[in-house]
């Protein structure tokens, strides 16, 4: 099994192995915090002038940063809580 071993849960799982909403919420968490990691380096990387991009651009990835900052801090807190906000059942 080894690496692919939490793949093959997430992919794989029949009716009888599914992810808590909880963890769902946490693993999601944990990419949006990926994807801002992601774009702050292209925000740098425009900023330092290493890429070319027109300052809309600039403007766009730093406002998706920061609701993607927003979003893995919300979802990471409440999945930590053990509170299920993203299932509507509160």
């Amino acid at each position: 099994m080894g690496v692919l071993f939490p793949l093959q849960i997430l992919m794989f799982a029949g009716d009888d192995m599914q992810i808590s909403a909880v963890n769902l919420q946490a693993l999601i968490a944990v990419a949006f915090f990926v994807a801002a990691v992601v774009i702050a380096r292209m925000v740098v990387n425009i900023y330092s002038e290493k890429w070319h991009a027109p300052g809309v651009v600039l403007l766009y990835l730093r406002v998706l940063l920061g609701f993607l900052l927003a979003g893995a801090i919300a979802l990471g807190y409440y999945a930590f809580a053990g509170i299920d906000i993203i299932s509507g059942r509160w």
